[in-house]
């Protein structure tokens, strides 16, 4: 059998003895129009699971994989692309300068095309946390991607000619653009970058055939610029009252607020719902903004087509510690206390895997996967978030030891989902930090933080951890410890192998069951992209991931940053102060297959 199909007879065949059975969420599926073994989208599908049906590579045989072809980017920068497949093809876009590149998979990866949009120079200036982008989609014949400054970018994937290019932002307001866009029925959606230099944060989508702005919502402000209408049911109290976004701030500080769209958009064809996470407020000094700071740092369940609101749900209201809220939300359907429930998974950087009924907004369960004292628990009456007073920061004193740290407990890396084991597999940090609050003032297209940071390892000495987590029993299966944060994405496949990579250059697969490590090959670089497997042309399953560091973890490599700076790169530097020691810059596509 060399494919598992997403229906309930492959996935029984594909089961190892002893596994659980299940059934995937009738929206775990790649969009219509892609073709079974391809990867068109970054998440993979809708859902965002990041989970394959090909079963061809198993825990049995993954140690036999070898190296197939490779394939150099020419950009030496943080790579945290998912590299995506379709027409026989493999489209692979690339951190600032964002060339995209098209691979013949006919060819062992032969290059057909690239395509150079030439983004402004002075975009990386204004970049928070390296020059990084997330990844391409593919639609009816078009790659989609985004630029470093801000505009997105249809390409023909036959020829590599421009179709059309918007321009949706200003980097001399800060605003960057390194999201992965989202394909939803004609609509390419996308957000913004920038938090840490004040900007406003949007999403919008584009009619994907002409580039045209069909809708913009705003994260911040006044209701009707934020799309909150007749359709906006919040399932918690905190959350409900008009132009919350201008009210829970100080006069006219939502206009710098934050709360952008850099992360993961996940889409419920049954319900018609997109959802996607706000980012932080701005400054991180909370001092400067007393409220809640709607709508930072929370969710947004929205119609596709009109961008309306249907609810939110906020993580941290008045972020303490620059958790955001950014990170994927993966969809599946899943039976609670014997009623089947439609149901949002979120490990989110507070520290907590949330289980959420997708329909309401409603959150059924908060458990910690990582070291957090920074909060004690979700308060699952009201919604809220329990803070430890101990840890706020406060304004010209050092608070130390807080965990998780800034880059919480997980930050953008995206975990998978399998409906055979059912487990959540999260690749996550164990840092915590420092922090002291200082006074700053707003600049257009200058920081805009308010805090000195000075991050470590936290509890066992150790940066990150690789972890299978149970959603229902609410519980850690497994983990997998490591030297530095685990800053790669994962993917899990039918096989019953679960795929990720290290920032020393590591690149392992492990059983989805048990987490021991069955293979592993040390790459030319340290690993923060998203590992993807497709089916080639010539009906063998390939593995493919980009290497080289960067990104916010990896920044003192790729930046070349001083190590005795222990408040550089926002207070990342003091815990990645030994990576160079480990790891060199790179950026090189690998691809493996079964001999």
């Amino acid at each position: 059998m060399r494919i598992g199909l997403l229906v309930a007879a492959a996935l029984l065949l594909a089961m190892p003895a002893g596994a659980q059975t299940a059934t995937p969420a009738p929206n775990s599926v790649a969009p219509a129009n892609a073709a079974e073994g391809d990867w068109v989208l970054a998440p993979k599908d809708y859902a965002n699971t990041r989970f394959s049906a090909l079963d061809q590579i198993t825990r049995d045989n993954v140690k036999d994989l070898k190296l197939a072809w490779s394939f150099s980017t020419g950009v030496n920068r943080g790579q945290e692309a998912a590299p995506i497949v379709a027409e026989q093809t493999m489209f692979v876009v690339t951190p600032y300068p964002n060339i995209l590149y098209a691979l013949d998979l006919t060819q062992g990866g032969a290059l057909k095309w690239k395509y150079e949009p030439r983004p402004a120079p002075a975009a990386q200036g204004v970049a928070c946390c390296d020059v990084v982008n997330r990844g391409a989609a593919y639609d009816q014949g078009r790659v989609f991607i985004n630029t470093l400054d801000n505009h997105t970018v249809a390409v023909d994937a036959k020829t590599g000619k421009e179709i059309w290019k918007v321009k949706l932002g200003d980097i001399n307001q800060g605003e960057t653009m390194t999201m992965a866009p989202m394909v939803v029925n004609g609509l390419v959606l996308v957000g913004n970058s920038g938090g840490e230099m004040g900007v406003r944060g949007w999403i919008q989508a584009l009619d994907a055939a002409t580039g045209t702005v069909k809708w913009k919502a705003y994260n911040t402000g006044p209701d009707s610029e934020v799309l909150i209408g007749p359709e906006f049911t919040p399932f918690y109290e905190q959350d409900r009252g008009k132009d919350l976004g201008v009210t829970t701030w100080p006069p006219e500080a939502w206009k710098i607020g934050g709360g952008t769209v850099w992360g993961w958009i996940s889409y419920d064809p049954a319900l018609d719902l997109i959802y996607h996470g706000t980012a932080n407020p701005g400054p991180w000094n909370p001092e400067q903004r007393p409220g809640d700071n709607k709508w930072t740092a929370g969710i947004f369940a929205r119609d596709p087509q009109t961008g309306q609101a249907r609810w939110f749900y906020q993580w941290a209201p008045h972020d303490l510690h620059d958790y955001d809220g950014i990170n994927e939300n993966v969809l599946v359907d899943l039976e609670i206390d014997g009623q089947m429930r439609k149901l949002l998974l979120r490990p989110e950087r507070t520290g907590y895997v949330y289980v959420m009924d997708r329909i309401t907004g409603e959150v059924l369960s908060a458990t910690p996967f990582a070291a957090v004292n920074s909060s004690k628990g979700v308060d699952l009456k009201t919604g809220r978030l329990i803070e430890n007073e101990e840890k706020h920061p406060v304004l010209g004193k050092v608070i130390r030891d807080i965990c998780p740290a800034a880059p919480g407990a997980k930050d953008w890396n995206p975990s998978a989902w399998s409906p055979l084991t059912k487990l959540l597999y999260i690749p996550h940090n164990n840092l915590c930090m420092d922090w002291e609050s200082v006074e700053t003032s707003y600049i257009a297209g200058t920081p805009y933080v308010g805090a000195n940071v000075k991050m470590y390892f936290g509890p066992g000495g150790h940066g990150g951890e690789f972890t299978a987590w149970d959603p229902i029993a609410k519980k850690e299966r497994w983990t997998i410890r490591e030297r530095f944060p685990v800053w790669s994405g994962t993917v899990a496949t039918a096989g019953g192998v679960v795929f990720y990579g290290t920032m020393e250059g590591w690149f392992k697969a492990v059983d989805a069951e048990s987490g021991q490590v069955l293979w592993q090959q040390r790459l030319g670089s340290g690993i923060i992209g998203q590992p993807v497997t497709y089916l080639a042309p010539d009906g063998k399953q390939y593995v493919a991931i980009l290497s080289g560091v960067g990104g916010w973890a990896g920044a003192i490599v790729a930046a070349d940053l001083d190590a005795r700076d222990a408040t550089a790169a926002l207070g990342f530097v003091n815990a990645m102060s030994e990576l160079p020691n480990h790891t060199t810059k790179g950026g090189t596509l690998y691809v493996f297959a079964l001999p």
